[in-house]
């Protein structure tokens, strides 16, 4: 099994236990992932990157050569059960080997390997195709991306108002409602380390809004909730960007020079006034790029049917004037 483990870390996890880890970002959080493969090349290496924040921390990436999303996946261990935030782009084990990633990095042998519950940050395809390869697991729960699903897991009461929180056994994990990008998104936010997984509520990247109300909404509630809080890091789903801030192109099969993972407190918090000034179309400001798909794919269709439309009064006005010609 040819994976980017970290044999050391995995050695580590299961003689230290879960002393408490100093809020100190290693420098696994700004490593270098691999830049893909080009249309039609082998893969660059493997499939699924696996870099340790700290012993019981883990980033997974899939690669831009197995799918150009390229999402980032997170597994925390506590003590008592084990969390992955996202199960990725890609359906097929045989082409991402996410479960047995995963299992092999919980501790415990057999029967007695941790237990397992996968959730989400969202319902978008990019984030949930894995799922099909923890189903019917022993020791392992699914929490369904659906709306009603993650009220019901979580138990939130007053959604999207209010945070609720999870214990998996020595680790505290708060979880914050963020609608905006996706009516059921939320944030994890891990009192132990202080990082914010934020999945595409906040990335290096475009913000994609769908609803931009509820949006505007959920990042003063989450401002407010961080504001007192250390926060190390804000970690998302994916990088668009390179180092100079520049987006790469939609769907780009390579990233070359490419931005950090890590966000920081300071970009959270000015999110609600970025997203003030959207114009519900398409927005760069103060290092934000925000658009709407929506929006802008209504307007290219009205774009293609207005030009589609002067071509066929030309062709017509053409062939009349033939005619006339002609005759």
């Amino acid at each position: 099994m040819t994976f980017l483990l970290p044999a050391m870390a995995v050695l580590l996890l299961a003689s230290v236990g879960l002393a408490s880890q100093p809020l100190v970002p290693p420098a696994s959080v700004s490593g270098i992932w691999q830049a893909g493969a080009f249309v039609g090349c082998p893969p660059s290496a493997a499939p699924l990157q696996v870099q340790a924040y700290d012993t019981q921390t883990f980033i997974l990436r899939e690669d831009l050569s197995v799918t150009r999303e390229a999402p980032f996946l997170y597994l925390l261990v506590g003590r008592e059960r084990a969390m992955l935030i996202d199960t990725g782009d890609v359906a097929e084990a045989g082409r991402m080997p996410l479960e047995a990633t995963v299992r092999d990095l919980l501790p415990g042998e057999g029967a007695a390997k941790l237990p397992l519950v996968v959730v989400h940050s969202h319902g978008h395809l990019d984030h949930r195709l894995g799922d099909g390869q923890f189903a019917n697991l022993a020791g392992v729960e699914v929490v369904s991306s659906d709306h009603a699903s993650v009220q019901r897991y979580f138990g939130f009461t007053a959604w999207p108002e209010g945070t609720v929180s999870l214990d998996l056994g020595g680790r505290i994990i708060d979880v914050l409602p963020a609608p905006g990008h996706h009516p059921a998104h939320v944030l994890f936010y891990d009192r132990n380390t202080g990082l914010l997984f934020s999945g595409d509520f906040l990335l290096p990247g475009r913000v994609l809004v769908d609803d931009l109300a509820a949006y505007r909404a959920s990042a003063k509630r989450v401002g407010a909730f961080v504001k007192d809080r250390t926060m190390t890091a804000v970690l998302g789903a994916h990088i668009e960007k390179n180092q100079a801030g520049q987006l790469f192109p939609w769907q780009a099969a390579t990233h070359p020079d490419e931005h950090a993972l890590a966000l920081t407190k300071a970009d959270l918090l000015a999110l609600p006034a970025a997203l003030q000034d959207f114009n519900g179309l398409y927005t760069e400001t103060g290092g934000f790029v925000m658009e709407n798909p929506f929006r802008l794919l209504l307007l290219s269709g009205a774009a293609f049917i207005l030009v589609l439309s002067g071509l066929v009064v030309v062709g017509f006005r053409f062939i009349r004037r033939r005619r006339r010609s002609v005759e």
